[in-house]
């Protein structure tokens, strides 16, 4: 059998992958291990900020400052009437000058919303690659990551993802590309 030299880039479902150097052969795909990736910033206490602020559509900084003058509930309990009035009226301070309605705000609070004292996280699907040679595949982005998964391929080489954040739920947080590292 002759070896298969590829020439192009590989696009799929908008990822781009590795380019083989010329000359190489195509070989059986592997399974590339993803781990990790759903690390917060100790400053957000647990909450996958990131995801909230893109959902949103405004700067982390800027939900943080929104978030810093909320008194939440204690962990597994739901806040009194009140204090549900009283933090969103807090938070709208900062975020409507962004354009950001209360319906906007408790679609993206609820969908990140979760109790990890009961066990729970945020919804979040785990990516999936392959890697034949030097071409990464993406075959499912996932979505919820909060920082850069470790990426191993079977050969022990590592690779690097960069994450997309963004107001669609279902790719807020997915791998756009994985590269090998040299």
């Amino acid at each position: 059998m002759f070896p298969l030299t590829i020439a192009a880039v590989v696009v799929l479902a908008g990822c781009t992958a590795a380019v083989p150097s010329a000359g190489s052969s195509l070989s059986t795909s592997s399974t590339v291990t993803i781990a990790g990736g759903f690390a917060t910033k100790a400053v957000d206490r647990g909450r996958p900020v990131v995801l909230v602020a893109a959902a949103l559509g405004v700067p982390e900084d800027v939900f943080r400052a929104a978030f810093s003058g909320v008194t939440p509930a204690a962990a597994g309990t739901e806040p009194v009437v009140a204090q549900v009035t009283l933090n969103k009226a807090a938070l709208l301070k900062v975020l409507s000058p962004y354009g950001i309605t209360n319906d906007q705000l408790d679609a993206a609070s609820n969908y990140y919303r979760y109790d990890e004292s009961a066990g729970q996280t945020w919804p979040r699907v785990a990516a999936t690659a392959t890697v034949s040679g030097s071409t990464v595949t993406i075959t499912n982005p996932g979505r919820g990551y909060t920082s850069a998964p470790t990426i191993t391929l079977p050969d022990g080489r590592t690779a690097t993802a960069t994450i997309s954040y963004g107001k669609n739920l279902s790719t807020n947080g997915s791998i756009t590309s994985i590269t090998i590292n040299s």
